[in-house]
């Protein structure tokens, strides 16, 4: 049952970071606002392919829930009706969590498909939740955390909602990708715990406390991450279409997170040499150094090159990764 759960737990993993992934291409493409509401789309369990679905016709079956597009606002069916030759508003009320009414097939099922992965990434939660109940002889801890877990998918699904309600409010997105990460690491905590113990693992503490300071400043570089795409798509809001000035005049953010991007690199590096001189084997500290010059590197692109394709993506699938490891690491070297 162990060896079970445990696979459970990493699939459950797995599925986390693709929904990370699925979000950070819904932000690079800017299709947040596909789906105006939730957690149906457009009204719709499958959403349309085209604009014409979303138009009001003649003969046509709406069910309760489904919007339309009319005079660049979103109406909603107050029950299953069929139309008749008339538009009758009697039939229809204004959608009132905001005023967003375009619809853009691409960024539509961009959006859906981010959904799915989220609704995946639960059901792979709640069988980890479930087969946990057999693991309570290990350790108490792994049906409470993986409930935990469970709890966590429907806050972030709600704190999803919100995100779209509030018209992609910023502070709010970036609340919703520090859940995602905390979820992370409640998993690889249940993955820890589910393990077997290592009991010939050396303690260190200025090594555990080091990887924890390394930690809180990814999560800082995170943060500061998300205020520079925020001024980035300040900058496609007010026109800028040319991606070369897009970081032409940047905030103080920018220069923070750049430059503070060295000092978290400079403590990697220290921890790697402590690390090789104690000889303690934490040979997940190679792909901290690895994933940290691969970060630096889109960064870079991003910066010189102009927002190439795919590199936005990138840049935050490798940070969540990072992130991962990093805290890992911190389990690997906790006091028996």
């Amino acid at each position: 049952m162990e060896k079970t759960f445990s696979k459970i737990a990493k699939i459950a993993l797995v599925l986390v970071y693709l929904v990370i992934i699925a979000g950070a291409l819904v932000r690079m493409t800017g299709s947040g606002m596909g789906c105006p509401d939730w957690p149906k789309c457009f009204g719709y369990y499958i959403p349309p392919t085209d604009e014409k679905e979303l138009l009001w016709s003649t003969n046509h079956e709406y069910k309760k829930g489904q919007v339309i597009i009319m005079d660049k606002k979103l109406l909603v069916a107050k029950q299953d009706f069929k139309t008749d030759v008339n538009f009758e508003p009697s039939n229809w009320e204004a959608y009132t969590k905001h005023d967003y009414a375009i619809f853009n097939v691409y960024h539509t099922w961009t959006e859906y498909l981010n959904r799915l992965c989220g609704a995946l990434a639960g059901l792979g939660c709640l069988a980890m939740a479930i087969f946990s109940l057999y693991m309570s002889k290990k350790s108490k801890k792994i049906p409470v955390l993986s409930w935990l877990v469970v709890f966590g998918m429907g806050f972030q699904a709600w704190l999803g909602a919100t995100v779209v309600y509030s018209v992609l409010n910023p502070l709010k997105i970036t609340v919703h990708m520090l859940v995602a990460l905390l979820i992370v690491a409640l998993i690889l905590y249940i993955i820890h715990l589910a393990s077997p113990k290592n009991n010939n693992r050396s303690y260190f503490k200025s090594i555990h406390y080091a990887l924890y300071i390394s930690l809180f400043f990814t999560l800082i570089q995170v943060v500061l991450g998300t205020q520079v795409r925020e001024f980035v798509d300040h900058q496609v809001k007010d026109g800028i279409t040319n991606s070369m000035e897009w970081l032409k005049n940047p905030t103080l953010d920018f220069y923070i997170h750049r430059s503070f991007s060295i000092l978290v690199m400079a403590l990697n590096i220290w921890i790697f040499v402590k690390i090789k001189r104690l000889n303690l084997g934490l040979n997940k500290i190679k792909w901290v150094l690895g994933l940290l010059l691969m970060e630096v590197f889109s960064g870079m692109l991003m910066f010189y090159n102009h927002f190439p394709f795919g590199s936005q993506t990138v840049h935050l699938l490798i940070a969540s990764i990072l992130f991962g490891l990093q805290y890992y690491l911190i389990l690997e070297t906790k006091k028996q």
